[in-house]
């Protein structure tokens, strides 16, 4: 169990390196203070995984350090039952010049372990990490890639009871993060707490049981990691500078946000007998419309949707910049987009719809509204052709007998 409270972090930053020693002889302040994080609290309970979610700066990094004892807090406390150990920018707690296996001795013995814990558990280490010869070499000469492979296996190797992953896994080649993951996921099956960081908003819906967004230091939403990841776009949104951005409740109970110079004022979507419908058949026909109502005069609007599963997972995408339909309108006119989809080739399952009313390829640079899960529909396979999963394939079958 991990258990913040009130952890806050303050950094001072001098405009010279020479302020430094003259702040302490003349005693008085010649720096600014910048507060990294503010009054964080949270809880991540046994077999639970926590995922934290923001832009760059929020304070996620320096909130990891404090939980595995690199950096100490100036205000608040951490509790952790057991052992903490993690993943976090790649080589902390590393020594280049020394080989893979010195590295293990080292960075083992950092993580709390002692010689014995590591002289029983180095040849595990080493199998996982898959270095082969490599071991014995300096690490100086690693990718990336492999430094990643080393410092993972050493942590975990750690018997945590709490492990908090860093955006450094996303470096490793495809083969080795499903490793990675699938330890992972062992570990929360025995029990063990997970405070994982990371811009794959896929993965957190996945991968976690709640989420809490940071934002310049401060808790800004803590809770459903889909509601907070649909909180953290509506703060990318806001990023445009001068833009007032309002928000409302969709119909289906999510939000609508953006500085409305053009609304979405309806959406529906039609089966292949052009009937507004639910429930949509596997392969067949599917037209998502999209009403819109411009306020002020607009020379380049983009109109997109998104659709996502019963999970949150952003299953597909596309707007009117991608597919080079350019629109503009006139402060009063109103207009509607179609897309015809001819095969909705979706697998059987709930989904939803959020489309989107914005400036240029994506909605951070101006967004006009977003709506999120404005439509909720399910997919049905249908008669002539069965299958699980997302896509409908349909692949021919071809038998040689040899």
């Amino acid at each position: 169990m991990i258990k913040a409270e009130n952890i806050t972090k303050e950094f001072k930053l001098y405009h010279r390196p020479v302020d430094r020693l003259k702040e302490i002889i003349f005693r008085r302040p010649l720096h600014r203070s910048f507060y990294a994080l503010k009054g964080i609290s949270f809880s991540v309970e046994e077999g639970e995984t926590l995922g934290i979610v923001g832009q760059n700066g929020a304070g996620k990094s320096t909130l990891l350090k404090i939980l595995t004892g690199i950096l100490l807090p100036d205000s608040g406390v951490v509790h952790v039952d057991g052992r903490i150990t993690g993943l976090l920018e790649l080589g902390t707690g590393f020594n280049y010049e020394f080989t893979g296996v010195q590295n293990v001795y080292l960075n083992g013995t950092l993580l709390g372990m002692t010689r014995e814990e590591i002289d029983a558990k180095r040849e595990a280490i080493v199998a996982f990490s898959e270095l082969g010869d490599f071991i014995e070499e300096p690490i100086k000469t690693y990718s990336s890639g492999m430094v990643m492979r080393l410092a993972f296996s050493t942590a975990i190797h750690a018997n945590p009871r709490a492990f908090v992953v860093d955006e450094a896994l996303s470096v490793g080649d495809a083969y080795f993060q499903q490793k990675c993951m699938r330890k992972i996921r062992e570990f929360k099956e025995n029990g063990g707490s997970i405070v994982f960081v990371s811009h794959d908003m896929n993965a957190i819906k996945i991968l976690c049981d709640k989420a809490l967004l940071l934002d310049h230091g401060a808790a800004v939403e803590s809770g459903d990691p889909e509601q907070v990841i649909n909180t953290y776009n509506f703060l990318l949104a806001k990023k445009s500078k001068g833009e007032e951005i309002q928000i409302r409740d969709a119909s289906e109970g999510g939000k609508s946000y953006g500085n409305l110079k053009v609304e979405i004022v309806d959406a529906r979507m039609l089966n292949r007998y052009n009937e507004e419908s639910e429930i949509f058949v596997s392969g067949e026909k599917c037209i998502v419309e999209i009403g819109l109502k411009a306020n002020e005069t607009i020379d380049d609007l983009t109109v997109g949707i998104l659709i996502r599963d019963r999970f949150g997972q952003d299953i597909f995408g596309t707007n009117t910049y991608h597919l080079d339909v350019p629109i503009g309108l006139k402060a009063g006119e109103k207009c509607r987009v179609r897309y015809v989809i001819d095969e909705f080739n979706l697998g059987p399952g709930k989904y939803t719809l959020s489309p989107a009313a914005h400036r240029d390829e994506t909605h951070v640079g101006e967004c006009y509204q977003w709506v999120d899960l404005l439509k909720t529909f399910e997919v049905v396979t249908s008669g002539d052709f069965r299958f699980i999963g997302l896509s409908r394939l349909k692949p021919r079958l071809q038998v040689d007998i040899l």
